[in-house]
């Protein structure tokens, strides 16, 4: 099979996924809706995340097909995988897990440092809400992989990566939290 058609099956494959996820898994597994209407109060609701994540995978599946499909020029020849590949995941594995670790642990790790410094604070579970230490593990560990990402491809380290992660991290941390009273930074809602 040629790297063309390798890549219209997982621009399909994706596709198919997405449209289990949206009309089979989602709507049978997730109790509430996309927003949830409580005494004239809309709210986001349990779909709304993996219902995204769903259109995500359609729309980037579809474009990896369409894509690959009207691809004209000469095929690669020895396209397929080989040990730089494999290389290359596993390092992108192995940042993103440290950077889901430092998501999750960082926050409750700075709580419990703050209590054993003397610190007159409460448990995470019971402050996981509040700033500074609902931001603590979220920007961490989305700086790293943001930086990470960048630093990774370009080959650099540099000042203006760092920023942008910064940015970038710090922006989504304010769309995602200050608009909703009742809505907890990832992943908080499971402490």
């Amino acid at each position: 099979m040629s790297a063309r058609h390798w890549d219209i099956a997982l621009g399909l494959f994706f596709v198919a996924l997405a449209l289990l996820l949206l009309f089979a898994w989602i709507p049978l597994d997730v109790e509430s809706g996309i927003t949830e209407r409580h005494r004239r109060r809309i709210s986001i609701g349990d779909a709304m995340a993996p219902t995204f994540v769903a259109i995500g995978f359609l729309l980037c599946g579809a474009a990896q097909a369409w894509s690959a499909w009207r691809q004209r020029s000469a095929e690669r020849s020895g396209a397929g995988l080989d040990l730089g590949n494999l290389t290359y995941l596993a390092a992108l594995i192995g940042l993103s897990v440290v950077a889901l670790a430092l998501m999750r642990w960082l926050g409750p790790a700075a709580v419990e440092l703050a209590r054993s410094l003397g610190a007159d604070v409460s448990s995470y579970r019971e402050l996981r809400d509040t700033a500074p230490w609902k931001y603590v593990g979220y920007l961490a560990g989305g700086f790293v992989l943001v930086f990470g990402l960048i630093a990774f491809i370009e080959h650099r380290l540099s000042w203006r990566t760092a920023l942008i992660a910064l940015l970038a991290t710090a922006i989504l941390a304010a769309l995602y939290d200050l608009p909703f009273d009742d809505l907890l930074l990832p992943p908080n809602g499971d402490v």
